[in-house]
């Protein structure tokens, strides 16, 4: 069996940072424009094509699942998606020249990888108890593999303890090495995007982590493999990775 790089663990740390954005006025307007830019920058960049946009609901709350393939995920997603969704993302982008401060401004979850972010978790809780349409990646990186790694519970625990349903979408054709090859041609890369069923998970759990017994444990690593398996059912066999 060949073995991968582990998990990404957050070199720094600022919980300072971690909050569920504030949604006024100037961020309702700043969202808006950035979906916009979003749609605009996915059209030029790539040829876009989506199936079962049927499937995502009129109002939150909501957590969306994705898969993890490369830079070009969250363009191709979020401009398929009807509204601006609020989002994780990890704290290394902060301190990004530009594109840091624009997702602050945003208003993204700032998340520490692969580090107990009680705050990030409780965030997201939050924004799901508002009615919020929350975004995640359960694999917590780019695939090293170009297909399915193994998730993290952290989205399991967010549906179990909100209650909220999953909405599982998947895209293809993603990966760094061919989009941008072809915008080096000149060419739009060709990307396809599937939006699956919504569905929930069946238990609730407590709190985080393994304090409270096994129980609670087992359940988010049956409600991890219910998201994974979800992902994989909308992905072709070379994409399914450990999930096949």
């Amino acid at each position: 069996m060949p073995t991968h790089p582990p998990k990404p663990v957050a070199k720094v740390w600022k919980p300072e940072l971690v909050r569920l954005p504030k949604l006024t006025h100037a961020r309702r307007l700043f969202r808006a424009f950035s979906h916009g830019l979003v749609k605009l920058v996915a059209k030029l960049c790539l040829k876009v094509t989506v199936a079962g946009m049927e499937n995502f609901p009129k109002a939150g709350p909501l957590l969306v699942v994705i898969n993890h393939l490369g830079d070009a995920d969250a363009p191709a997603v979020v401009a398929a998606m009807p509204v601006p969704p609020d989002a994780l993302g990890k704290i290394e982008l902060y301190d990004f020249p530009i594109l840091g401060k624009l997702m602050h401004w945003y208003g993204v979850i700032w998340l520490h990888r692969g580090r107990p972010d009680i705050r990030a978790l409780r965030a997201a809780l939050d924004g799901l108890a508002e009615g919020r349409v929350i975004i995640i990646a359960p694999e917590g990186r780019y695939s090293v593999t170009g297909a399915l790694e193994e998730g993290s519970g952290g989205a399991a625990f967010l549906a179990y303890k909100s209650g909220a349903p999953v909405l599982p979408i998947v895209v293809t054709g993603t990966e760094n090495e061919l989009v941008y090859g072809h915008m080096k041609r000149l060419r739009r890369a060709p990307v396809h995007v599937r939006v699956g069923k919504m569905f929930q998970l069946g238990e609730q759990v407590e709190g985080p982590g393994r304090s409270g017994g096994n129980d609670r444990q087992e359940a988010v690593e049956q409600g991890t493999r219910q998201i994974m398996a979800a992902l994989a059912g909308l992905l072709p066999e070379n994409y399914r990775g450990e999930y096949s």
